[in-house]
């Protein structure tokens, strides 16, 4: 007997409609609902994309549906995660979880003996090329590993007021770099230590934030990790993972798209154009991901990335965001709850 397969999405801004465009295109879906707290943006998305639009949350999640997506505001996401369990809705939800650690905390509290999954959007872990340094990393083949270097380099920032409400550069940014590490080496973090530089615009110094960041991380068996973001890379979209062993090596990101210039005589410029931004770089990763979830809310798959997942880089983050205010090394147990 065939069940019908209803997709809800909350949010119709830039990646909610990419994510009810995916949704719509995936197979095996029989529906998808979207809703906005701007019900004209929401019916518009719902137009352009042969979805169908419904009045307001509410009447979103009593729609019988079969999973959540949740692409809205940050200070939301607890709300609409505790709405959905409580109604047995399997749900993904775009990073962060909440605001802060101790909202994160109370969502994995909540969901504490439900049963009910919650997916958070990390999609780095569905591209690739860093599955296929994970693989490497498991198998052996790299030695011990020494080093990573990862990189996270925006072309151009955001507006204003998303930095402002943003949570700043090492939660925004770096957190997709953090939660990687982990999953590729398998790994926890023990100490950072953290440098920040505004070189840009002044919204980030009002904003108390930083366009341009560091850090290195120690990991629990010595590994060394550096973290190199910023939100101004001319060259274009610039998102890497070099992970270095005692026999080998895997680099993440190194195609003819990546915006690397060599300055060697005998190595011209690669004639394609660089990645102009997230959605452009991981759009495959977007679409495994979407995928992945409608496996996980049918019951087919294991969760792949949970709220303890999402809340382990979080303190990654906010160690970080704390050893560039104190401009010393933090460990992580100083912000673990």
């Amino acid at each position: 007997m065939s069940t019908t397969v209803t997709l809800g999405l909350a949010g119709t801004g830039r990646i909610g409609t990419a994510h009810a465009e995916t949704l719509h295109e995936l197979p095996g879906i029989d529906r998808v609902l979207v809703a906005d707290i701007d019900t004209t943006r929401a019916h518009a998305a719902a137009a352009k994309l042969g979805v169908e639009a419904v009045p307001d949350i509410q009447t979103l999640l009593a729609a019988g549906l079969t999973g959540l997506v949740i692409a809205t505001a940050t200070d939301s996401h607890p709300t609409l995660i505790a709405a959905a369990v409580d109604r047995s809705i399997p749900v993904f939800c775009e990073k962060p979880v909440a605001a802060d650690i101790d909202g994160t905390l109370a969502v994995l509290d909540r969901l504490r003996g439900t049963g009910v999954p919650v997916q958070i959007g990390f999609q780095r872990r569905f591209d690739a090329g860093y599955r296929a340094a994970r693989a490497a990393v498991a198998s052996g083949e790299l030695g011990w590993l020494h080093s990573l270097r990862a990189t996270t380099l925006d072309p151009a920032p955001p507006p204003a007021d998303y930095i402002r409400r943003s949570g700043g550069l090492f939660r925004d940014c770096g957190v997709h770099d953090f939660d990687i590490i982990r999953w590729v080496t398998g790994r926890e973090a023990t100490e950072v230590y953290a440098h920040g530089a505004n070189r840009g615009d002044e919204f980030f110094t009002t904003a108390g934030d930083i366009d341009t960041g560091a850090a290195l991380l120690r990991l629990d068996d010595g590994t060394i990790a550096t973290v190199n973001l910023s939100r101004y890379n001319g060259a274009g979209y610039d998102v890497r993972l070099e992970v270095l062993g005692s026999r080998g090596n895997a680099i993440v990101g190194l195609d003819d798209r990546a915006p690397l210039r060599s300055v060697e005589p005998a190595h011209p410029a690669s004639p394609y154009p660089a990645y102009p931004g997230f959605m452009e770089r991981f759009r495959r990763a977007y679409t495994e991901e979407l995928a992945t979830f409608v496996t996980v809310a049918t019951g087919s798959t294991p969760n792949p990335c949970t709220v303890a997942d999402a809340l382990e880089a979080a303190y990654i983050a906010e160690a970080c965001e704390r050893s560039r205010t104190e401009r010393r090394p933090v460990a992580l147990s100083e912000v673990r709850r």
